[in-house]
């Protein structure tokens, strides 16, 4: 199996109590979503920010994928992110070893196709996550999850109203199927936005983070 590793900004406190994983998108790599740590570390100064460049190289000719995108046929998607799960869940289990953290100490934050493994991999881990934050991003394997589902961590979705790679409806689809399996969702639909992250989406999920590794924390 292979292995990932990619930049980490570590806890300003100085003691990690807690992890963020940030899964890029397709075509790019760990140092774009690692940029998100400066913006968050004020409210979350126990946590360590790790962001690893996704297993193979970019079908695109620049930065990594998660797994091949063809097109955006669900049962395509569906055979990607299963093929690179156990490479996320391996990860995951090593990096909150080294801390000696467990998954209620965790959360996952995904853009675009880091999204769809975020949720894929977050929601069947035995374990419940301490939240899933989700930009731009899409459900894949909603169909089966009935049935794989494992935990329900709180998960927060972002999109742009404008995204005309992965459209909103995409959005609105995932949290519809994450609330029929009994997951508290918040969403939030960004006007005027393309595939991306803006202020607003920046505030939300700093803000959800914190409310929820740090319920964690004052329960430990």
């Amino acid at each position: 199996m292979a292995k990932i590793s990619g930049p980490m900004v570590a806890a300003a406190s100085g003691k990690a109590r807690q992890l963020v994983i940030l899964c890029h998108g397709y075509g790019a790599d760990g140092n774009d979503l690692i940029s998100l740590a400066p913006y968050w570390q004020g409210l979350l100064p126990d946590a360590d920010f790790i962001s690893p460049n996704a297993p193979e190289r970019c079908d695109a000719g620049f930065g990594y994928q998660w797994f091949s995108i063809g097109r955006l046929d669900p049962q395509e998607l569906l055979r990607g992110v299963m093929s690179a799960a156990p490479v996320l869940d391996s990860f995951i289990d090593e990096e909150l070893a080294k801390r000696g953290l467990d998954d209620s100490q965790l959360a996952l934050v995904g853009f675009s196709q880091g999204t769809m493994m975020a949720l894929y991999v977050g929601l069947r881990r035995v374990r419940k996550l301490a939240g899933i934050v989700g930009f731009s991003g899409a459900m894949v394997g909603g169909e089966q999850l009935g049935a794989e589902i494992k935990s329900r961590p709180p998960v927060l979705m972002v999109h742009g109203a404008s995204d005309d790679l992965l459209p909103v409806s995409r959005m609105h689809d995932a949290v519809r199927v994450l609330k029929e399996n009994g997951l508290s969702v918040e969403s939030h639909v960004s006007v005027g936005l393309g595939h991306g992250i803006d202020q607003t989406g920046l505030e939300l999920g700093g803000r959800f983070l914190a409310a929820h590794l740090s319920r964690v924390a004052s329960a430990t």
